[in-house]
């Protein structure tokens, strides 16, 4: 009878699986490290990417910042400019009218022809004085002055002198009158209740 020894063919059989098994080992292991080496590579392009975004978008948050404070600044200056002009308006407002009433009586002096010397103003009346060329220049400023916003009533010439000057040889006519002017009515604050009355 013929023996055959079959230990050599098992285990060469076990050689190769066992060279088959450490292939398939090795071959995960890198395909795993390869798996890993390209993670880390996309990863990193990634957080690359992600970073540049993130210092984009500080670099314009940055500029919006300054933005955001000038409009701050802005919003400052234009509510000190609205305090500004409220505080004009309550002075234009409390003005009694002398500014307006000089201005008013300088236009309707007429250049060069009548000169003021004296001028009182007392419970809404205007007392006037002055030199004038002649009668028809007194009689043209009374006229001006009626037609002026703060004069509500025409003028009354009290007294009119005739006066030489040899000086100068010319004869000048010194004048007195009076006329009614707009006196504004001053605004009263309105009354607070009383807590008391109910």
């Amino acid at each position: 009878m013929i023996r055959i020894n079959l230990l050599p063919f098992r285990a060469a059989r076990k050689r190769e699986n066992v060279k088959r098994h450490i292939t398939i080992y090795f071959a995960a292991v890198c395909a795993a490290l390869a798996l890993i080496v390209i993670s880390f590579f996309w990863l990193s392009t990634k957080l690359s990417g992600l970073k540049d975004d993130e210092n984009r978008l500080k670099q314009e948050l940055a500029s919006y910042q300054k933005e955001l404070q000038e409009i701050k600044d802005l919003e400052s200056k234009i509510k000190e400019i609205n305090s500004k002009l409220s505080i004009i308006k309550d002075l234009e407002k409390g003005k009694t009218g002398p500014v307006h009433l000089l201005s008013d009586i300088s236009n309707a002096v007429p250049k060069d022809k009548l000169w003021l010397t004296s001028l009182k103003e007392a419970k809404g009346t205007l007392l006037l004085s002055g030199t004038a060329m002649d009668n028809e220049t007194v009689s043209l400023f009374m006229k001006n002055l009626k037609n002026t916003e703060q004069v509500t009533a025409d003028p009354v010439l009290k007294s009119t002198t005739r006066k030489e000057l040899p000086q100068f040889r010319l004869t000048v006519s010194d004048f007195d009158l009076e006329c009614k002017i707009f006196t504004p009515v001053k605004e009263e604050a309105p009354k607070k209740p009383d807590p008391k009355k109910k």
